[in-house]
């Protein structure tokens, strides 16, 4: 189950990135995944249904997301809209275009913060959006390749200074790399990727860095912007969806090895992050995959 449709972008290497605007009545492109990136803008698609690795949402009027991970799921379905004009600008570009040496600069620091996210998935708020509508208005159709590249540099970094940006896929399914954190909390999200199937006490990660427990908590969250016990869940329900995609055992086996003592717990709490229950969350990937 674990093949999607791998896309081969248009891009060649002569091209900084490749931009299409399309307008459409419905959403038939498969779930996919490619290793370049892909700004996503979509308009008057309210009712549409949004899947990036296991985040499944329902969009509004506009959507704006980053995809940045080359193993990461996505696509747009149909849902509930019903627009007889959906209009969509699509933007790829290779990570070559922004090299390591550009982006260790400090007029591009913001722009690395936002790439590293992008890797999970990031979705723009709707002030964010009305601030580059116009820039992205303008990018679709401009003829000066040149003018064209420059108005992309200034679209990307008035997104990479976007207050509200949301990650979207769970790091634990998207295989994401952990961006720069204290050697503390990076110690922690470790043991944690690694022993996420056993019993996770707050007393036993807050000895592992010599804490106590009550200021452990306090400097986890102050850190991460998450509680330890919201965090430990949302690893173990990325590792759950993942197996629920890649693999053919029954839920309730997936429940168990992904660290829930509990399947009416697990389905409960699946639903409330997920919005669909495990079944109907392997249903969905199951239809929407192509097999190649």
């Amino acid at each position: 189950m674990s093949d999607v449709l791998n896309e081969i972008t248009p891009l060649s290497e002569k091209d900084c990135f490749y931009i299409v605007e399309r307008h459409k009545n419905e959403f038939t492109y498969p779930l996919h995944q490619h290793k370049d990136y892909e700004l996503n803008f979509i308009e008057h698609a309210a009712g549409a249904q949004r899947v990036v690795g296991d985040n499944v949402e329902e969009i509004g009027e506009y959507d704006l997301v980053l995809i940045g991970g080359e193993n990461l799921e996505h696509a747009w379905k149909q849902g509930r809209c019903t627009s007889p004009d959906i209009r969509e600008i699509t933007i790829q570009f290779s990570a070559d275009l922004f090299p390591e040496s550009l982006l260790s600069r400090n007029q591009f620091a913001s722009i690395r913060r936002m790439l590293e996210k992008s890797r999970m998935g990031l979705s723009f708020p709707m002030n964010t959006i009305m601030d580059v509508y116009s820039t992205l208005n303008r990018l679709s159709g401009m003829k000066e390749k040149f003018y064209q590249y420059m108005q992309f540099m200034v679209l990307m970094y008035k997104l990479s200074l976007s207050d509200g940006a949301k990650v979207l896929a769970s790091s634990s399914f998207s295989h994401s790399e952990k961006s720069d954190e204290s050697d503390r909390v990076q110690m922690v999200k470790q043991y944690i990727d690694d022993h996420f199937t056993e019993d996770l006490t707050l007393a036993t990660l807050a000895d592992m860095v010599c804490m106590t427990p009550s200021a452990f908590s306090r400097f986890f969250k102050t850190r991460t912007g998450r509680t330890l016990s919201d965090y430990i869940i949302d690893i173990r329900l990325g590792h759950a969806a993942r197996m629920l995609v890649d693999t053919s055992k029954g839920v309730s086996e997936i429940c168990y090895e992904c660290g829930f003592n509990n399947q009416s717990n697990f389905n409960r709490i699946f639903k409330a992050k997920r919005g669909l229950t495990p079944r109907d969350f392997r249903a969905m990937f199951k239809k929407n995959k192509v097999i190649v």
